[in-house]
């Protein structure tokens, strides 16, 4: 549904985003995750039209935002970081005239409206001036902003800003219940919220794409810690995905391609012990999102689930 092919952003000699690759199916729930800094927003922007790619492409359904903007962004559903609202207005009104930006005429506002304040739970607020709303309200209004057109797609950038944990448990529920009838991308630094709701994560790191993978995969690739006496690099990498450690001479991370960890692992010391290298040490490590995203922000490269 959603194609993003070397996708790049650079401004003066910075570069934000670099060579991105990713595909969304329709219906899923996608995580993208990373530090400050590492490109998730540009990514984002990019992906509504709201920013132009240095190069690359966004597609959606295979139509292009340059030659189909208006009908793209009829789609979407966008939340930036810093959800642009006015101040002076009210609840009620900000919904109303988000709902004419839509293009929602007056018979399908009510319904509209209605269908967005139950689901952001802003009931208790219509009537409040968003310059007096806490952090929290002024994130659900710019969800229920974001939903009022029923769109296809999602984009959520850190939609838990400024919850309390009550509210945080009711965002994830409405994100679950959104991805129902809609395809949604949301960007964190949380991990939580990715384990909570999510169905795949994409990592970044410096503006590039470092891990893209299902949770499902993830938890169920085991991993060994491995050091040997020799370079053992042709007889590990048949085994899965193999990294060296830079620091280390004949240390070894390899994540295993087959689910049977023990089996695996017993195949791998009897590989070693056929070439004659010596197996110092082989250590199973913990395999979850925590783990990997330590891992892939700090030492970088590509890794694809």
């Amino acid at each position: 549904m959603i194609e993003a092919r070397h996708l790049t952003r650079r401004y003066g000699d910075f570069t934000a985003v670099e060579d991105v690759n990713f595909s969304i199916a329709r219906g899923t729930i996608v995580g993208l995750l990373g530090h400050n800094g590492a490109g998730k927003s540009t990514i984002m922007k990019m992906l509504t039209g709201a920013l132009e790619p240095s190069s690359g492409t966004v597609t959606i359904d295979g139509l292009g935002h340059e030659a189909h903007g208006g009908a793209l962004r009829a789609r979407l559903g966008y939340l930036p970081e810093n959800c642009p609202l006015w101040p002076e207005m009210t609840v009620l009104e900000t919904l109303a005239y988000s709902a004419a930006l839509h293009g929602l005429g007056e018979a399908a506002q009510p319904e509209a409206l209605s269908r967005a304040i139950e689901a952001t739970d802003l009931g208790a607020k219509l009537h409040a001036v968003v310059g007096t709303l806490s952090r929290g309200y002024r994130q659900r209004l710019g969800v229920a902003c974001a939903i009022l057109h029923r769109p296809d797609i999602i984009i959520l950038d850190e939609p838990t800003n400024g919850l309390d944990p009550t509210q945080i448990l009711q965002m994830r529920s409405l994100i679950q219940r959104l991805a129902e009838d809609a395809t949604v991308l949301v960007s964190t630094h949380i991990l939580q919220e990715v384990q909570a709701v999510c169905e795949r994560v994409l990592i970044m790191r410096q503006g590039r794409l470092a891990l893209d993978s299902t949770l499902s995969a993830l938890a169920q690739a085991p991993t060994l810690a491995l050091r040997t006496g020799q370079a053992a690099h042709a007889v590990l990498a048949p085994f899965g995905d193999l990294e060296e450690d830079p620091t280390r001479p004949f240390s070894y991370r390899l994540t295993l391609a087959e689910g049977d960890g023990d089996g695996q692992a017993a195949a791998v010391a009897s590989a070693l012990a056929t070439a004659a290298i010596p197996l110092y040490a082989m250590t199973p490590e913990r395999q979850d999102l925590e783990t990997l995203f330590a891992r892939v922000t700090q030492e970088g490269g590509a890794h694809h689930g």
